[in-house]
């Protein structure tokens, strides 16, 4: 991973694409056994109103953007001085790696620390902080989305059977989660045992070959500086506030997406609670590191799914060419469209360390 963020020119052969291809294969085997009409999709696409569509890559952007500020704004109280427009490149890199590599989240977010911690040496237990505390916010937004959502829609007789039970799991595991990191950040001799534990673990599996009493130094002090970071952020309510104001706006026009895709493709009839429960359950099932890069295959066939069962009491026989074109819309905004700008953010990222880099030998020359 660190390879893919320092490399100025990530080279991108045909051995990238193997596991997208397997992906989309199985998506598309998937909607030809529920005998999808893939004429029907390519009408559907072609004639689609590019308003709508342009305003939902708009949001698809803005999504990203807000989802900055919130993490900026988490940096910029712990006095880690990143300009927002760096702040906004390392995320977009960050989702790069997401799809690069098989991790879910976990990977970018790593990422970001890397990014941060190369900008200011020493500031990775800060970074871990904020990374940690967007995400504690983000896992809040999701199970309120969820319960919510899934509130109006047994208002509406609209939630039973399998989806109820696989709705109230995955709140029930989110919150679970949610929980135990919330665990780890108050106990910082937990964490300090953790970490103690898996370097004296990887030190025997190296059967004394790797010497790692320099890093464990280095990462029981990051991990210190990661809880004192934690706990003044449990005294700073006004940023937890900025924050999660950024993060729900962000959260607004991932659900944007979602509507103004219908939009395009001529259905306005779904309805918002649909929405927030497809985009919760999307949201956790896309989490799942799965082992396959690009994030292709699964989470197509969870959304049409997802799709078709909610829309098909008013799309009737059509629930299923509606349902596989609006996912091949959405992902074209949040998947491909995300990842060729985040493949640029990375190109840009690479060339500005070999530069600074240049930059540094030729000023030990000059001394």
């Amino acid at each position: 991973m660190l390879a893919i963020l320092t490399q100025p020119k990530y080279r991108v052969t045909w051995k990238t694409f193997i596991l997208p291809i397997i992906g989309l294969a199985a998506f598309f085997a998937y909607i030809y056994i529920f005998k999808v009409d893939i004429q029907q999709i390519i009408a559907k696409v072609q004639v689609i109103d590019l308003r709508f569509y342009v305003l939902a890559a708009i949001a698809s952007l803005l999504d990203i953007l807000f989802f900055s500020l919130a993490w900026h704004s988490l940096l910029r109280f712990l006095s880690v001085k990143i300009s927002l427009f760096k702040s906004f490149l390392f995320v977009w890199v960050g989702v790069f790696i997401d799809t690069m590599i098989p991790a879910e989240s976990v990977s970018g977010e790593i990422s970001k620390i890397y990014l941060v911690n190369r900008e200011h040496n020493g500031a990775a237990g800060k970074a871990t902080a904020s990374v940690v505390a967007q995400r504690l916010i983000g896992m809040s937004i999701n199970i309120v989305t969820l319960s919510i959502g899934a509130v109006l829609l047994l208002i509406q007789h609209m939630l039973y059977g399998i989806m109820l039970t696989l709705i109230l799991f995955l709140v029930a595991v989110t919150f679970l989660v949610l929980a135990l990191i919330l665990l780890l950040c108050v106990k910082e001799n937990w964490t300090m045992r953790i970490v103690d534990k898996i370097i004296g673990f990887a030190e025997r599996l190296s059967r004394g070959h790797w010497k790692l009493a320099k890093l464990k130094e280095e990462v029981l002090e990051a991990t210190k500086a990661f809880h004192t970071a934690i706990r003044e952020y449990a005294h700073a309510p006004k940023t937890l506030l900025i924050a999660s104001s950024f993060s729900i706006i962000s959260w607004m026009f991932a659900l944007a997406i979602f509507y103004l895709t219908f939009l395009s493709i001529g259905y306005p009839q779904i309805s918002w609670s649909t929405i927030l429960v497809i985009s919760a359950i999307f949201v956790a099932v896309k989490s799942i590191p799965i082992g396959v890069p690009f994030e292709v295959g699964l989470p197509e066939i969870t959304l049409t799914t997802l799709l078709f069962f909610f829309i098909s009491p008013w799309a009737g026989d059509l629930a299923w060419e509606i349902s596989a074109t609006a996912t091949i819309l959405m992902r074209l905004l949040t998947l491909w469209l995300r990842f060729f700008i985040g493949f640029a953010a990375q190109q840009w990222v690479g060339i500005k360390a070999i530069t600074i880099s240049t930059d540094g030998k030729v000023d030990v020359a000059q001394e």
